[in-house]
Parts: structure tokens; sequence; C-alpha cells
């Protein structure tokens, strides 16, 4: 029997059973448990060897479900998910005793999110329980943007992946937490900023790192190839660049001929793209990739962030 399909009634299954299930979404594909299954939860951190003080994101099929996991949500959070329904956005919310201290690294909140993707909400819907699922690779490396990638990293630790196709959005979740009442961005994603503003009438902080996160993804060292990447402005004079022997060169946009993230510089197919481009570093000879930044506004600040934090072990 193939690891890897499209039978979402085996997938449920493997959840409700206590198995792990290479989730996909619109942002990546998830290592997924049933958040409420401690020993289950704890097959994520043994298969993934990440560390328990970073919490986990659980997955709900709809927002009516959201009070199974959390409680007193702020009015920004209401009004969030009227404008935006199902979205690569991920609340922080005071969590229900209901919810293994395990699945939050022991604080007293939760992080919660509805995903965009119509298959993985079907899933979360055949479950019936809610799913914590950070991203389906070893800790600190690339995440997967394919149900191939999660077979290649974690195979024999799942169960089973569900096949969605390549992720559309293709960085993480933006995730919001309102600590002093109003929303602080604890990770850029797939909403950007700006939408945020537009919609609560006011700018969010963006907090993003953190020694002892409150919210996935806030370490400095992540995403990392497992070679180093070296970071270019955006803008940068191409002309005046020359590659080191056995580097690769990654320009944000193609000029037609060009190695490059994006064919016409949209952040987008950048963030859609970004993954992919840094496995295919790792798996090639090249030993250093210079890449550039791209942007910083929209997607290109989320894209900037993954960037940063895959380069933070190879700069100097």
């Amino acid at each position: 029997m193939s690891l890897i399909g499209q039978d979402v009634a085996r997938a449920a299954s493997a959840l409700r059973s206590g198995g792990l299930v290479g989730m996909p979404t619109e942002t990546v594909y998830g290592l997924a448990a049933n958040a409420l299954d401690v020993v289950a939860v704890a097959r994520i951190f043994s298969a993934k060897n990440r560390p328990h003080f970073d919490p986990l994101i659980v997955h709900l099929s709809d927002w009516t479900e959201v009070d199974r996991v959390a409680q007193a949500i702020p009015s920004d959070a209401q009004l969030l998910w009227a404008k935006l329904g199902p979205a690569p956005l991920t609340y922080v919310l005071p969590k229900r005793p209901e919810v293994p201290d395990l699945v939050t690294s022991g604080l007293d909140h939760v992080a919660v999110r509805i995903p965009q993707l119509k298959l993985a909400r079907q899933l979360l819907a055949s479950a019936g329980v809610p799913v914590a699922a950070p991203s389906a690779n070893p800790f600190g490396f690339v995440s997967p943007t394919t149900a191939q990638h999660v077979a290649d990293q974690l195979g024999d630790q799942v169960d089973y992946i569900l096949d969605g196709g390549a992720c559309g959005v293709g960085v993480e979740s933006t995730i919001v937490a309102w600590p002093e009442g109003r929303a602080v961005v604890l990770r850029l994603g797939g909403i950007p900023v700006e939408t945020l503003t537009e919609i609560l009438g006011y700018e969010p902080e963006v907090r993003t790192s953190s020694s002892k996160p409150s919210a996935p993804g806030m370490l400095d060292a992540h995403y990392a190839p497992g070679k180093p990447v070296r970071l270019m402005d955006h803008g940068v004079d191409w002309s005046l660049f020359s590659a080191p022997e056995g580097a690769q060169a990654l320009r944000f946009a193609s000029n037609g001929t060009a190695n490059a993230l994006t064919t016409h510089g949209d952040c987008a197919e950048g963030a859609q793209r970004l993954f992919a481009a840094l496995r295919e570093f790792a798996a090639s000879d090249y030993k250093e990739l210079w890449i550039e930044l791209a942007p910083e506004v929209g997607l290109g600040r989320a894209i900037n962030d993954r960037l940063r934090r895959a380069a933070h072990r190879g700069e100097d």
C-alpha cells in the first residue's frame, strides 16, 4: 500500500488512532497528529527532533470549532476571521485546559489556524479532532511544499501522506497574538502586515525573534539547507558581482537569462518557489548560495524573514 495518496478517509482514520499524517495546506505540508492525544503529539516532537520549548499550531476545519481549544477570543481576531475566512493566518489565543501542555510548550495560549486549502479542511472535518501540525520536516531544515518532500525526509516516521499537490503559498502562515490587547505579529507569513493593518485600522507591532518562542518559527536559525547561505541586498548591481568558485548565485527576478527566484519579480511567485529553491540548492553540488533578498514589502517581508533564518549559521 502506497505511503502517498489522496485517501482522505485513510488519513483521517490514522489521525483518530494516534498516527502521524503528512497533511497538505496552502502554505507547507504539516506533520499532523490528534492535538488532544499527548502520546500522538509526542510522536511529532520525536519524528522532527523538535525541542519541546517550541509550541505547535492546532488546525481546525472551521472557525465554529475554535472554542474547542481556545477561549476569550479578542474582537480583533473575530474581525480578521470575518474579513479573511480560511487563510494562511494563525491566531494565538487563550487556551482551554483540555489542550495538552505539550502542544503549547506549557504556555497559557494556543496557536490556532483554519487552512485555506479545501482538502486540508476536508481531512480535518473527517478526522473530527483538533490537529497539531508543524511543518513536516526535521527540525530546523527546509519546509516541505510537496508530498514527495515529506516522504523523502520523514517517510519512515509517518503513517500516511495525503497528497494535495504543490503548496500554492509556499511560506508558513502569519502568526498574530494579542499579548497586551493589540495585535502583534509573531511570525511573518502568507498574510502581509499591510493586509492586517487595513483590516484592523492600525499597524501591528512585529516581534519575530525569540530564544524562548511564544509561537512557531521564531528561532533565529531555521529553514536551513545544510550549507551556507549568503544574503545580498535587493537591487544589488549584479554586473559588479562574481560568484565565488563552487557557489550558486540566485537573483530575485530574472533578467531573461539569469537564474532567479521569480520570473518578473512577483513576491507571491517568490514565496511559492522559495523552499523548493533552497531544496534544489541543498541537493546540488554547490558549496554555498548567494541569494538576493526580496523587496521589503508585502510577502517580500516573509521571504526575507525565511532567508535570514536560513542564513543565520552561514553568515560571517
